[in-house]
């Protein structure tokens, strides 16, 4: 792959904006809004945060690891970064879109490239109605939550909930409880990345309910309907040797 323009952003940590400073004292770059790719430099927080700023460029990223956990990075190196561009693999990602109505009439609208989240606000467990593709599949589930995860986001949120992880080319979505009362041993479901899945919220006066598409929340949900958007192309590279769907496999494997 070859590109005539890069960009450097950085996660507001120490060893972030000091690899920033690094970098863009060794190798050509342009600002973010210039480039034709662009390297972001931080955890998965920030990668996420990226793809969000530059969601409507639809522009290539590649991450380096200067964060925590860095799921969704390659390693950091600082020199031969050029040649590592040339040889890196692309991995196109697909977010669900949410699309959330309030109890006062508002419509919110987000992309969600990990997951979309319902939780409970308040001491009260919420009670959803879930309706898939305009069937009622559960008329009624009373939990601390759900969530409807990506591919990508399997092994966030959702494998912390305890839901499977997927492999990339699954064409699948994990619908996963948090903390479900009734049914008690509901696990939660694998659906066709096609599906449209619409949460009702039952007594949401009582029993008020916050939608959260990866970090944009809507409080006080009364429907919240999600679907895979295929319109939306999300471009992330990957070292061959450090690719995302090997990733996937490998977590499943660990102690």
């Amino acid at each position: 792959m070859i590109f005539s323009s890069i960009a450097f952003v950085a996660a507001e940590t120490e060893a972030a904006k000091a690899a920033l400073s690094r970098l863009q004292g060794r190798y050509p770059h342009v600002p973010p809004e210039e480039a034709d790719l662009i390297i972001a430099l931080g955890g998965d927080g920030f990668m996420l945060e990226t793809l969000h700023r530059f969601v409507a460029r639809r522009v290539p990223i590649y991450g380096m690891n200067r964060g925590s956990v860095g799921f969704l990075m390659n390693v950091y190196r600082e020199h031969g970064l050029i040649e590592r561009l040339s040889k890196a693999e692309q991995v196109i990602l697909h977010p669900l879109r949410m699309k959330a109505r309030t109890a006062s009439g508002e419509e919110v609208d987000a992309l969600a490239i990990n997951e979309v989240s319902l939780l409970r606000e308040t001491r009260q467990a919420a009670k959803l109605r879930i309706r898939i593709d305009g069937k009622i599949r559960m008329d009624e589930l009373i939990c601390d939550g759900i969530l409807l995860s990506t591919p990508a986001g399997s092994t966030a949120y959702n494998l912390s909930a305890h839901g499977p992880i997927i492999p990339l080319g699954a064409g699948i979505a994990a619908l996963t409880p948090i903390s479900a009362f009734r049914p008690r041993r509901w696990r939660g479901a694998l659906l066709p990345h096609t599906a449209k899945v619409v949460f009702d919220i039952l007594e949401a006066g009582k029993r008020p309910v916050s939608a959260v598409a990866d970090y944009t929340e809507a409080r006080d949900v009364v429907e919240v309907e999600v679907r895979e958007d295929r319109s939306c192309d999300l471009v992330l590279l990957f070292d061959p040797e450090h690719n995302l769907e090997e990733r996937i496999i490998t977590e499943q494997f660990l102690p």
